[in-house]
This record gives structure tokens, C-alpha cells and sequence, in this order.
């Protein structure tokens, strides 16, 4: 029997893991070249892999929500001529990826690699495969076993993973519900959403399956820290490197405000939303040229020297929300873009961030990062690095408060931002220097005029560090 091997690719520069987060394809599966075979998250973005070529699946070498280095098997194709065959059900555990990589039984052939439907692209689709046990065929041709009913697992016994959604996973985690206790009453055994939801008003439990195993602290859960919150947590850690200060502003922004409502209608605006973030954004791309320690970052060298390297460009993060977690893609080249273009590429940003479909690239190499701690009702934060990157600005809330304004007390439309800075790279004279301005833009949106539109890339001094500059975006890292 002719196999094939496929071993998960580098989805990046640099990458050198993935997740399994859904299988789009069973063991006995027929699939075709470029056919989506799974769904793995990398680097926060979640990448749909198609297959390398045709063939039939014989075994799935990790489960979902697996961890898979790059280079290890991934998925075993047979390549002979044949109709598929039925997977069966075996009492050994998937094996792992060491065992699977020295591959004892099976033969892989070596060949030049098809060219594949490019990463993160969702091809048209002309059926889903129906979801089967996740679990190697050891043999090519075997008589089919019933399927099993749901019985607690003995010793020796592998249990099945639950058949379900990923949605209906999240929402029995968010409920603390262990999908191994609750009987499918969709397709196939499939867990739905009912299900769930009747097993958290206690009204259905599956009596034949054991009760989760608990701690000595009644009530504690544990989770598994995987995907987004497991980069997240690298990342936060990274960033306490870095010596980090913080400055506050309160300002006046009712002037802003104003603007952004003559917008919705200005035939200049070309029909384009304008929100407070984009507004806010343009201003600090445009005060960033006579302020560049704020796009420097820092860059220790394996000499024990260090370099502060200003890229030519402001690759602009913008940390969004996802039911996923937090992840902070980026607008490439963001200081070349109009209001206009800004805001429609922050609204594409988002979109396609909370849709999971943010690529790695955008990913990695940002500049400098927004965080809009506003949406959230929420007058200010100490936003924390990202990082690499030398400063991001928090955005709070904008609310009607009173408010000095002409040698009287009136209500005005008033937000409060917070700038954090490596410490390395900005002195704080620099930092609340910039977050001035920033603020004296915002509460009068006719001083952006005053400003250069165009200004060369020059060194920041440091003592103590060689300066150099950059042609590319910035920092590795969200």
C-alpha cells in the first residue's frame, strides 16, 4: 500500500507550532488536492490547511486540541486506487507524534510538494464530510465493527472525544460542563447546543459515564492552557522585560466629536464611517514623525550590545476582542493612509480579526498599538507592551462630564488616554511630551494641519546603544 505523510508546514516566519482546532476530514475519508483537511491556529490566526494531495485519510496523528511542532506528521494518505473504507473502532490510543514520526508499517514517498491552495484561504466548498471517529485504521481492508454504544471507558479501553462543534465546546467550557457526561441527541451521537444547555439546567446527564475527576477545593476547575491565552500569557511575560512607565491625560474632546458628526454626511468622506478610534489614530500617525523615539524599539544583540532600530514605516496594532481571546494584528504602512483609509482598514481589521481569519503575517512586525479600553464602558487602563514595540496608547471611554471651558462650567464630551513606553527607548519627558500634543490635536482637530506630512527617517539617540534604521514594520510578536 503506497502512503503518503504529511507533515505540518511553517504557516509563517518563524513559526514553529500549531494547534489542531478542528478536523475537517475522519480516518476513511476520500479527499482531493487542495481540499481543507483542518483547521490549526498559529501565532493567534487560525489557518485552514488543505490537503497535499488525493488520496484517502488512514490516520489523523493528533487529536484537536493538540499541539503539533512543524515537521511532525500531521495526517498519512494511502495513494492506492480503491474506494474508502470504513474506519474501526481500536483500543489503542492515537499514536503519538514521536511514534508516528519513526513510523514503523508504513512507507512514505518523498516527492516534490503540489502547489497548494494558499493558507488561510477558504475555498469553495461543495460539501462537508460527515464527522467520523477520529481514530487510525491499522489495516487497509477490514470487516466494520458496530459502533459503541456510550459506556464508561475500563482499564486499557480508549474513550471516544466527544462529537461535537466547536461552538458547543466553548459554551459547555463557559459553562463548566464536561461534554463526556452528556448523551448527543443530534446526527450520529452529535452534541448539540440543547444538549448542553439541558445539561446545565441539570436535566440530562448520561448515568453509564463517570464524573469528571475534582481537586481537593470543591468546585475548582481546571483548563488546559492552550491556543490564544497560552500566547497571550508568552507574551505578557515577554513584555515584563521590558522597564515600562506609564502617563495619563484627560482631555476635552467635544470638538472631535463634533467632526466626526459632520463626517457621517460630508460628501469627502466618501460615505465612510469614521469612529473615534480612527480619528485618534490618524492624529498619533501623524504626530509621529516629530516624535520617532515612539516607533524605536529596542533590539539586544548577541554581543551584549543593543540597537535601537526605527522602522521606515508605522505598522499600526490595534489589539481587538475575540471570543478566542485577545489579538493585536496590525495595518501595515498605516502612516501612508488617508482618514478615510484608515477607517475602512481598521473596520476590515476587526472584522476579520473577531472572524478568526487574521493571517500570521499581520500578526507579527507591528510598530506601535491601540487599545480601545472605551468600548468596554471603561474611563482609563495601564495598558502593558506588546512585545518589542515601544509604546501603546490606551483610549477610554468618551462621556459628557463637566468640564471648564471658556472661564465656565459646562458639560462637555470628555476621554482620558494612557500612553505606556519602554523605558529603554523613551525618556518620560518624551513620552508626555508626545501624549500632549496628542491630546491638544484631539480637543482642537484643526492644529493637525499644522503639522508635516512628510518628514525622513532620522536615528534616535541612545546612550550606550548603537542606532540603526529599518525598511520593515517593526517588531516580531503579538
Amino acid at each position: 500500500m503506497a502512503t503518503r505523510e504529511f507533515k505540518l508546514p511553517d504557516l509563517g516566519e518563524g513559526l514553529t507550532e500549531s494547534e489542531v482546532v478542528e478536523w475537517r476530514v475522519a480516518v476513511g475519508d476520500a479527499v482531493e488536492l487542495n481540499q481543507v483537511i483542518a483547521e490549526v491556529e498559529t501565532a493567534k490566526a487560525l489557518v485552514e490547511l488543505p490537503s497535499p494531495c488525493a488520496g484517502i485519510v488512514r490516520v489523523l496523528h493528533a487529536e484537536e486540541g493538540q499541539t503539533v511542532e512543524v515537521g511532525e506528521p500531521l495526517v498519512t494518505f494511502d495513494l492506492s486506487d480503491g474506494t474508502p473504507v470504513e474506519p474501526v473502532e481500536t483500543t489503542d490510543r492515537v499514536p503519538t507524534l514521536r511514534q508516528a514520526q519513526d513510523g514503523a508499517g508504513s512507507t512514505s514517498e518523498d516527492g516534490p510538494e503540489p502547489n497548494l491552495v494558499g493558507y488561510g484561504a477558504r475555498p469553495a466548498r461543495t460539501g462537508r464530510p460527515a464527522r467520523r471517529r477520529r481514530r487510525a485504521a491499522p489495516v487497509p481492508s477490514v470487516e466494520p465493527v458496530e459502533t459503541r454504544v456510550s459506556t464508561a471507558p475500563t482499564d486499557g479501553e480508549a474513550s471516544d472525544r466527544p462529537r461535537s462543534t466547536p461552538v458547543v465546546r466553548a459554551m459547555a467550557r463557559q459553562r463548566g460542563i464536561d461534554l463526556a457526561t452528556i448523551t448527543g441527541s443530534g446526527p450520529h451521537g452529535r452534541i448539540t447546543r440543547d444538549d448542553v444547555e439541558a445539561a446545565s439546567s441539570g436535566a440530562t446527564t448520561s448515568p453509564t459515564t463517570p464524573a469528571p475527576a475534582t481537586s481537593a477545593t470543591s468546585g475548582e476547575e481546571r483548563t488546559p492552557v492552550r491556543g490564544v491565552r497560552r500566547r497571550t500569557a508568552a507574551a505578557m511575560v515577554a513584555s515584563a522585560a521590558a522597564p515600562q512607565a506609564s502617563v495619563f491625560l484627560t482631555v476635552d474632546v467635544t470638538a472631535s466629536m463634533g467632526l466626526l458628526a459632520r463626517l457621517k454626511t460630508h460628501p469627502m468622506a466618501g460615505g465612510q464611517r469614521i469612529t473615534v478610534l480612527a480619528l485618534t489614530a490618524r492624529a498619533l500617525l501623524a504626530l509621529l514623525p516629530k516624535h520617532p523615539a515612539l516607533t524605536s524599539r529596542w533590539v539586544d544583540l548577541a554581543d551584549g550590545e543593543a540597537e535601537i532600530v526605527r522602522p521606515a514605516h508605522v505598522n499600526l496594532g490595534i489589539a481587538v476582542a475575540t471570543d478566542r481571546g485577545l489579538v493585536v494584528p496590525h495595518v501595515p504602512a498605516a502612516d501612508t493612509l488617508s482618514l478615510t483609509g484608515l477607517a475602512a482598514a481598521l473596520t476590515d481589521l476587526t472584522t476579520t480579526a473577531r472572524a478568526g481569519r487574521t493571517t500570521p503575517e499581520r500578526l507579527r512586525n507591528g510598530t506601535l498599538t491601540i487599545t480601545n479600553v472605551g468600548i468596554f464602558g471603561v474611563d482609563a487602563g495601564t495598558p502593558i507592551l506588546n512585545p518589542g514595540e515601544p509604546a501603546i496608547l490606551g483610549l477610554g471611554q468618551v462621556a459628557r462630564r463637566p468640564w471648564e471651558h471658556d472661564g465656565e462650567v459646562a458639560l462637555r464630551q470628555v476621554t482620558t488616554l494612557s500612553l505606556t513606553f519602554d523605558h529603554r527607548v523613551v525618556d518620560g519627558e518624551q513620552g508626555a511630551r508626545f501624549l500632549a500634543e496628542l491630546g491638544a490635536v484631539l480637543a482642537d482637530p484643526a492644529l493637525a494641519l499644522l503639522l508635516p506630512s512628510v518628514e525622513p527617517v532620522e536615528p534616535v539617540e541612545a546612550t550606550g546603544a548603537r542606532v540603526s534604521t529599518s525598511s520593515t514594520g517593526g517588531v516580531e510578536g503579538a
